[in-house]
């Protein structure tokens, strides 16, 4: 099916707003899906997130034990001719998505073991680099009723960069962490299906559409890899789950959809979406992004004087600051790092944890110097 793109915008207030002129944020675009991403500009978007048809190759209807029929994906945009004609389909549409991806944007693609393999080869041919492949294993997947095979639990989801040199990517790795008890956030999901009140359904109370993912999974997804005021793309909208989580946690959506009955469904619920006080979404500064400070800026500042003696924790070694933001123990002058790693006898020290200066009674580290010196000089 062949539809004209129509273009529907109803934008989110008080976002801070990345997009570039010509860009169709918040809108569904109806029509095929390649011809809608070739209208987009160039390098216009933060994120793609896209659950493309993956050419399930079924062979008869499958029936459950009492001999009910399984509602399968048998829709005519789940069909290919060939393994090479949806080949070619995918790299034309990832081809169009490295286009309008940002220089540091990323690609999120899910698929089952139909597709992801020969999706996965493309993205490689076509210049991304692979960051994770992530597995959502399904907290209440759908039995394997004819005892063949293994119960297919889970989904594969590849993240890649637009290419091998993007190094700035988004990626919240602090925040994540802090949300997964202080632990390292893994690279397997372990959320349920799309169910209940969040399934959408047709007049006669059937499913609307038959792959429709669960909030959830796209929540993690945008809270991993996006900040508020980005534009996510979504080339496969279907009833429009991305466009509804993305209204929800303060991003701009695009989305491309071939079929109107999804289209106006996905308008509608995206309408009735109560977006999160943007104050609750603001990413606070990390490490790595924190402005350089200089150990002589803090001399320079008054932040320490020259001839203050520094020590360690445990008041094991002593140093003393020399008017150059260099120091000096037992006669060897240094950075506060190599210092530090040399009266320990290890190759490498964070001087800015290790010292300490005398507060009163107390020791702190001179890493609160170098703290308020970036809150007061360089905010």
């Amino acid at each position: 099916m062949s539809h004209r793109p129509r273009i529907h915008v109803s934008r989110n207030g008080g976002l801070a707003d990345r997009t570039g002129p010509g860009v169709p944020v918040d809108s569904i675009l109806v029509g095929d899906c390649v011809a809608g991403l070739a209208r987009l500009p160039q390098h216009s978007v933060d994120l793609v997130f896209a659950d493309p048809p993956y050419n399930l190759q079924l062979a008869g209807n499958l029936a459950r034990p009492d001999q009910s029929l399984v509602d399968a994906v048998d829709d005519a945009w789940d069909q290919f001719e060939s393994f090479d004609a949806y080949d070619r389909f995918t790299r034309a549409w990832l081809g169009e998505c490295r286009r309008v991806l940002k220089p540091n944007g990323t690609l999120f693609v899910i698929g089952s073991y139909h597709n992801i393999f020969r999706v996965g080869a493309a993205l490689q041919d076509l210049g991304f680099w692979i960051l994770n492949d992530i597995i959502w294993r399904k907290a209440n997947p759908m039995p394997n009723f004819r005892g063949r095979r293994f119960t297919n639990a889970h989904e594969t989801m590849i993240w890649a960069a637009r290419d091998q040199n993007a190094k700035k990517y988004t990626f919240h790795y602090e925040a994540l962490k802090a949300g997964n008890e202080d632990l390292q956030a893994r690279s397997d999901w372990y959320l349920p299906l799309c169910t209940g009140a969040e399934r959408l359904k047709d007049k006669a109370g059937d499913k609307l559409h038959p792959t429709q993912k669960p909030e959830s999974l796209l929540a993690r997804v945008l809270l991993s890899a996006t900040n508020p005021g980005d534009v996510v793309l979504d080339p496969f909208f279907g009833t429009g789950t991305t466009g509804a989580v993305a209204k929800k946690l303060g991003r701009h959506f695009i989305g491309l959809e071939r079929e109107e009955a999804y289209a106006a469904a996905a308008r509608a619920r995206i309408a009735a979406v109560e977006p999160v006080p943007p104050e609750l979404l603001l990413q606070p500064m990390t490490k790595r992004e924190e402005p350089r400070v200089a150990f002589a800026s803090l001399i320079e500042g008054g932040y320490i004087l020259a001839g203050t003696v520094l020590t360690d924790a445990k008041k094991r070694h002593f140093a003393t600051v020399r008017p150059d933001g260099q120091i000096v123990a037992n006669g060897i002058i240094g950075s506060i790092h190599k210092i530090g790693a040399l009266v320990q006898g290890l190759p490498a020290c964070n001087g800015w944890t290790f010292w300490h200066i005398e507060n009163g009674k107390a020791l702190e580290p001179i890493d609160t110097l170098r703290a308020a010196f970036r809150a007061k000089e360089v905010a």
